[in-house]
Formats: structure tokens, sequence, C-alpha cells
């Protein structure tokens, strides 16, 4: 009975881990777009408040502050998409 017992919180966690694995996937995919998105934001809207904390010059939003640091964080994060289409590259190649 005990190693019954031992049995099912293994199979609890392994489904638990599971489920977080497939959200850590989910959020890394959805970060390099929504960093893209606040980019655009950020550039057709301008920076408002923000500008004057980060010390960029009202007319100047391409050249410093919020629109670049998205835009490198939006590269940065793009490593799951590319992941994603190379996985995706690799399986039509072998059919």
């Amino acid at each position: 009975m005990s190693g019954a017992y031992s049995r099912a919180p293994l199979a609890g966690q392994k489904r638990q881990n599971a489920a977080t694995l497939g959200a850590a996937v989910w959020l890394g995919l959805a970060a390099a777009p929504t960093f893209a998105i606040m980019a655009l934001l950020a550039g057709v809207l301008g920076g408002g408040q923000m500008a004057t904390i980060c010390g960029v010059a009202p007319g100047s939003p391409w050249l410093g502050g919020m629109v670049p640091m998205y835009l490198l964080m939006s590269a940065f994060h793009s490593a799951p998409w590319l992941k994603l289409i190379a996985n995706r590259r690799s399986k039509a190649r072998r059919s």
C-alpha cells in the first residue's frame, strides 16, 4: 500500500511540471510580440511622462529612450520564435 501511495504524488507532480512548462513556453512566445507592440505604441503615441523620466528629448523618440529599449527587448526575446521556426522547418524536411 505504501508503494501505491508514493507513486500518486509523482504522477501529479509530472502533470504540474508539464503544465508549468507549457505556460512558460507560451509566455516566452508572447514576450517578443508584446515588446514590439510596445515599441510601436511608444513611437506613435510618444513617450509622455516616461520621456522626461528617461531623459529623452521630446522630439526624438527614435534616437533614445523607450522605443530602442523595447526593440532590443523584442530582439533579445525572439529566441523562442527562432526555435519554433527551426523545429518546424526540420520536421518539414524530414517528411
